[in-house]
């Protein structure tokens, strides 16, 4: 199958069968959503989920973060990983909005990632779920889909993973794209054993055909 077509047929799957793809973070605010990112590296949405409420209530602003410390933070998000870290991050993170952005979360991948703790992943998860941008978003779901499926051919880093998606992906279409794969990836193509037997992919997919391929 050329690559084009197997792109063709998984876009037609997903915007069939799955219209609706969000992000599982919860927030109110792009604030709270970029706070809730940067907690998200290497962690679980779900335990991201179970310790923002509290710090979204103590930090509802930057001003309010930035007047705070990263030791008093920590008591916080200690249950994630790197909890030191990102508590430095985060604090850090809300002191760069207020003296370079006026508080105000910048829209642009490059300015997003001046800020401490922010990655181009999670430049573009801001970009395109706040501000609606044309930006492919690569975490560990992503990449590892993206390969198994035979969307890239086996791209080395999660920048050549990106620009593969973004070459075949309609512009419009990359946002919810993203959350399609790391949905995918989250629930059917698991790491360990995916779930070949109840994806909806699996005709089109590259892994799954593979002669001899114990499924």
């Amino acid at each position: 199958m050329r690559i084009q077509e197997r792109y063709d047929k998984v876009i037609e799957w997903f915007s069939t069968n799955v219209p609706i793809a969000e992000t599982e973070l919860q927030y109110k605010d792009p604030f709270q959503l970029l706070i809730a990112v940067i907690l998200s590296a290497q962690c679980t949405d779900k335990r991201v989920n179970m310790i923002t409420p509290p710090l979204f209530e103590a930090f509802p602003t930057p001003e309010a973060l930035a007047a705070t410390t990263p030791e008093v933070v920590y008591e916080y998000i200690k249950s994630v990983s790197y909890p030191n870290n990102k508590s430095k991050h985060l604090v850090g993170m809300a002191k760069k909005l207020l003296s370079d952005f006026n508080g105000v979360i910048p829209s642009d991948v490059d300015e997003l990632q001046k800020l401490p703790g922010v990655g181009r992943k999670t430049a573009n998860v801001i970009a395109s779920v706040v501000f609606k941008k044309e930006a492919m978003a690569v975490d560990t779901h992503v990449f590892r889909v993206s390969n198994r499926i035979g969307l890239t051919n086996q791209s080395k880093t999660p920048l050549e993973t990106e620009k593969t998606l973004v070459k075949h992906i309609p512009g419009h279409l990359l946002p919810i794209a993203h959350h399609w794969l790391i949905l995918h990836g989250r629930y059917i193509c698991v790491a360990r054993k995916p779930k070949c037997l109840e994806c909806g992919i699996r005709e089109y997919c590259k892994y799954f055909n593979e002669p001899d391929k114990s499924k």
